[in-house]
């Protein structure tokens, strides 16, 4: 059995190559990018009016005050779309703008339409009058002052957004390279496992098999349900993994079957196989049996979850998850801190995965409890929490108003 940190690094080391692939725009939500992006566009195009207004060209009103007043006369209105050319602009001229209409050239400034006085009066105005100097790009936006050509938009390893879909459109980008989703195959194991609703007592719903499909819905992986492997079903497994690595399949999970019982097949029947940093067996709670594999000569990876429910779903959090965001390079997943709600005592010489709450506490700051209910089999503590709390090897007592390391439900 080896430490949670050593079984992380030795997951770094073990990475796998998923290969790119280029898609529109509009099908990149929640995918990695593959390389680093730049805008291939100034944004805005050209400079324009951040109000509805007039726009004038700002030294003719060099002088002018309540007795020197000038009119400047309206040559025409400008819509956002409208093309901005106007031909023979003459001294003292000025032209209604709306929000977001590029400004003509000539004019070098933006007067808010509450600002404006008329003549020969407002239904039907011919000039706008101007009694004070106007400063020059007074409610100008200027041509890529938002983005200038060339400057990035995305990086390599960042995960697609709305928020960037709606960049890549208003920088005119149709396509983007992505990573391809790395596809997993997911099997059950045990006789005991059932997909029917009405089962006697000694059977057991296949509910982990939803759960962690669940996790690939508009995410950047794909899972596959593979089925159900039965207790005697070793032989089918070795031929099932032979299957696999031959397939398109980038990781293989099983579920159950990973500790040293009489039916648990899965390390006896893994270890028919070349191999490279495999590990059977991890210093936590839950999920001690896990085990990791890399296949040599193959670019595919093996991982064993324990069986029962919360063991499953720490295992793929805080193993399966992390090993996804490295094969994509993309950053290492960041936990954020909360202070701990009341004392808590753990084994010394293991790291803990605990369903938490978090909740904010009267002083605003961000607080966990650990909730009731940690035995692997409960479920309802899961469905009741938002975090995992992360205690780590090395500590046993922990105190109230400690800051902990959690980390959000997938």
């Amino acid at each position: 059995m080896i430490e949670y940190k050593k079984s992380q690094k030795i997951l770094l080391k073990s990475k796998i190559k998923i290969s790119d692939e280029k898609i529109f725009v509009k099908k990149s939500l929640n995918r990695i990018s593959a390389k680093n992006l730049n805008s291939p566009v100034n944004y805005p195009a050209g400079n324009n009016s951040a109000f509805d207004g007039y726009a004038i060209r700002s030294k003719e009103t060099a002088g002018l005050n309540k007795k020197n007043i000038k009119k400047f006369k309206i040559l025409k209105t400008l819509a956002a779309g409208d093309n901005p050319k106007i031909k023979n602009i003459r001294k003292f001229s000025s032209v209604e703008i709306m929000t977001g209409a590029i400004i003509p050239k000539y004019f070098d400034t933006v007067i808010p339409i509450e600002e404006i006085s008329y003549y020969p009066n407002k239904k039907k105005p011919k000039f706008i009058l101007i009694n004070k100097k106007i400063q020059k790009n007074n409610h100008v936006r200027f041509s890529g002052s938002d983005y200038k050509k060339g400057e990035r938009v995305i990086c390599a390893g960042e995960m697609i957004n709305s928020s960037h879909i709606l960049a890549f459109k208003s920088l005119g980008i149709k396509k983007i390279n992505v990573k391809k989703k790395p596809k997993i195959i997911f099997y059950s194991t045990g006789n005991e496992i059932s997909e029917k609703s009405n089962i006697p007592k000694w059977k057991v719903r296949n509910s982990n098999s939803y759960y962690i499909n669940s996790l690939s819905d508009k995410s950047f992986f794909q899972i596959v349900n593979g089925g159900i492997l039965r207790d005697k079903d070793d032989k089918l497994f070795k031929k099932i993994i032979n299957k696999n690595l031959n397939s398109s399949y980038n990781i293989i999970v099983t579920n159950g079957a990973v500790s040293k019982g009489k039916f648990d097949f899965v390390p006896k029947i893994l270890k028919n196989f070349k191999l490279s940093n495999y590990f059977q067996g991890v210093a936590i709670r839950p999920g001690k049996p896990i085990i990791f594999a890399k296949f040599q000569n193959k670019n595919k990876s093996f991982f064993g979850l324990p069986g029962n429910p919360i063991s499953s779903a720490s295992c793929f959090k805080f193993f399966i998850y992390p090993y996804l965001r490295s094969i994509l390079n993309m950053q290492k997943e960041k936990p954020f801190l909360a202070r701990l709600k009341h004392n808590f005592i753990k084994k010394k010489n293991f790291t803990r995965f605990l369903k938490s709450k978090i909740s904010v506490s009267k002083n605003g700051f961000l607080q966990v409890e650990i909730l009731k209910g940690q035995e692997s089999f409960k479920i309802k503590s899961f469905t009741r929490s938002n975090a995992w709390a992360l205690f780590r090897h090395g500590k046993s007592n922990f105190k109230k108003g400690e800051l902990i390391e959690c980390f959000t439900h997938l």
